[in-house]
C-alpha cells in the first residue's frame, strides 16, 4: 500500500528514543502489510470518518488516514498527546 509520511510524523518519530522508533517501525511494517492487523489494535478516531490509531506498545500509538488506496502517517508518540493532536 502507498504511504505518505506527514512532516509531524517525521519530526516526532525523530524525537522518539531508538528502542521506541524499532517499536515504530515494527508496527509500521504490520501495518504496511494489513492495515486493520489485530496486533496493532487499530480503531477509528472518535469523530474523525478517516483517522485511526493504532498501537506500537502500552503507550505509545501511531494515527493515520486512509485515502482510498494510499495510507498518510499522520502523528506518533505518547497515547494522550498523539491522539489529542491526530
Amino acid at each position: 500500500m502507498p504511504t505518505e509520511l506527514s512532516r509531524r510524523f517525521v519530526r516526532a518519530y525523530d524525537r522518539l528514543p531508538p528502542e521506541v522508533q524499532k517499536r515504530v517501525d515494527r508496527a509500521l511494517q504490520l501495518l504496511d502489510e494489513n492495515w486493520r492487523h489485530p496486533g496493532l489494535r487499530a480503531r477509528r478516531l472518535s469523530g474523525h470518518r478517516d483517522i485511526f490509531y493504532a498501537r506500537v506498545d502500552r503507550e505509545h500509538r501511531i494515527t493515520y488516514e486512509r485515502r482510498g488506496d494510499l495510507l498518510i502517517l499522520r502523528n506518533v508518540g505518547r497515547h494522550d498527546e498523539t491522539l489529542k493532536n491526530p
